[in-house]
């Protein structure tokens, strides 16, 4: 007998969706994790009279009460959290703001959205509104793809305009280049500029926000991670921190365990991992790598890392001039040249400003409120950075972060109490993701789910995928691929 019915390996929002559905299925499941508290990303740390959330900026796919095909009564419900969770809306969906050309908050509807880009930009509501229908069709019709409809039953429109470029559809609508920055501002959440960017990827994105709402959680993203882990242990299931996994064993080509860090070899005939790819699958022993894993590997770029500030400002969101939780700033409207920076240090050229206590999660005491600056940079820039240069480097970044929020925000730098300063080195030791990647690998076409089918085939018997680097990266996104990935895997033992 195996010590259990399935290991779970990490337990970021993948893998803690993977273990409670297991577990609460009735596999004995165990569920493995280096860091010593539940989340992976979906953590918050304290500095001084400040929590600070790690990385949830929006919440997407939450809904309303009995809205159907939401978190809120899919996933959540199913997982008994649903009535644990105290969700607090964002009414926007963001503000976009390039410094003397645009200054456009987007509400979170999509009549209300019409009206204000007509506002802003008269002549352009049939356009417009001709545009988020498309968007709401090849929406429609990818998920219905997904799903498994047959292709001679999917309308045309997912053919035409899917796989174009999001520039190139925008093109067809928008004259003006400050509408197609701010209708594409969602780029950055999916790290492809417009001109790479997948139409149908920057649809699904916008169609869930605008259907569903962008949500966040009093207690913020560690209180979700929480939730899920309280369900994993009330349905029995068994955690262990502070514990790596040194190797995924394997006996005919067949995965029957994990070897521990402190050597201890535990038992199970399933093994689910929300590790990357590399590291999953540089930690199989005893099996050669079959040939269509290497080859898949070997066409795949490690995608994009993040630089944060996250800070604790003593003035409210008011005072500082905060109007929306989501801020866009972008020094002007050329993204590939955005996107070519984070290769490099020079200075920020897009910012995401998320102020937390607009819609308050609970984080900053009364008077002041906790916010983060992020640009999206590349890891391997980091590399060739002395340790004795590593202090001054970030921090002269992060000053050209501020530098752009100063643009809305003037006072700023004489409101900051407390600031923690992220760079992808920070990602990578925390995350243990090569590259210190917060996306998986690039999200460009290659990756799409049409190219792409590494959750559902290992080629390795007992080993399961789930997160962002076997699929599409993000919170909704990994959240519903771990509960996917353990209910196929569920169903394979019940056939």
């Amino acid at each position: 007998m195996t010590d259990y019915d399935a290991i779970v390996i990490g337990a970021g929002n993948a893998g803690l969706t993977a273990a409670a559905t297991l577990q609460r299925a009735g596999a004995r499941t165990l569920l493995l994790e280096r860091h010593n508290v539940p989340g992976g990303c979906g953590t918050s740390f304290r500095r001084g009279r400040f929590e600070f959330e790690v990385a949830l900026h929006q919440l997407s796919g939450v809904g309303a009460d009995g809205q159907p095909m939401s978190l809120r009564e899919g996933l959540f419900q199913q997982l008994g959290i649903a009535d644990k969770l105290e969700f607090v809306q964002e009414h926007d969906l963001y503000r976009a703001v390039i410094p003397g050309q645009l200054d456009l908050t987007l509400p979170a509807d999509w009549d209300a959205a019409i009206d204000a880009i007509e506002a802003e930009f008269p002549g352009n509501r049939d356009r417009t509104a001709k545009f988020f229908e498309l968007l709401k069709q090849v929406t429609f019709w990818q998920i219905a793809a997904m799903r498994g409809m047959p292709v001679e039953q999917i309308d045309p429109v997912l053919f035409e305009y899917g796989l174009r470029p999001l520039k190139a559809v925008l093109d067809e609508f928008f004259d003006d280049d400050r509408i197609k920055v701010a209708l594409g501002m969602y780029w950055t959440y999916l790290g492809q500029p417009p001109s790479k960017l997948r139409f149908q990827d920057l649809a699904l994105t916008l169609f869930a926000y605008f259907e569903f709402k962008p949500w966040h959680l009093r207690g913020g993203s560690q209180a979700m991670s929480t939730a899920i882990l309280d369900a994993f242990l009330q349905a029995g299931g068994a955690v262990r921190f502070n514990t790596a996994v040194e190797a995924i064993l394997t006996d005919a080509d067949q995965v029957f365990g994990v070897r521990l860090d402190d050597g201890t070899e535990v038992t199970a005939p399933d093994v689910v991992s929300n590790a990357s790819l590399p590291t999953t699958y540089g930690m199989l022993e005893g099996i050669d790598l079959p040939a269509a894993v290497r080859d898949d590997l070997a066409t795949r770029r490690i995608g994009v890392s993040g630089f944060v500030l996250h800070m604790g400002l003593d003035a409210t969101p008011t005072e500082l001039g905060f109007t929306t939780s989501t801020t866009f700033v972008n020094m002007d409207t050329d993204d590939d040249r955005t996107h070519n920076a984070w290769r490099s240090f020079q200075p920020a050229r897009g910012i995401c400003v998320s102020s937390y206590d607009v819609a308050p999660i609970g984080f900053a005491p009364s008077g002041t409120t906790h916010v983060s600056l992020m640009t999206l940079q590349y890891g391997e820039i980091w590399r060739n950075v002395a340790p004795s240069e590593y202090a001054r480097t970030k921090f002269a970044y992060a000053q050209t972060l501020l530098d752009l929020c100063e643009t809305i925000t003037p006072d700023i730098r004489d409101a900051i109490e407390e600031v923690d300063v992220a760079t992808p080195l920070t990602m990578m030791r925390y995350l243990g993701h090569p590259g210190g990647t917060i996306y998986g690998y690039d999200q460009d076409a290659t990756e799409n789910w049409l190219f792409r089918n590494s959750e559902r085939e290992t080629h390795i018997p007992g080993l399961h995928l789930a997160g962002s680097w076997a699929g599409i990266g993000g919170f909704q996104p990994t959240l519903e691929a771990g509960a996917r990935v353990a209910r196929r895997l569920l169903r394979a033992k019940a056939a």
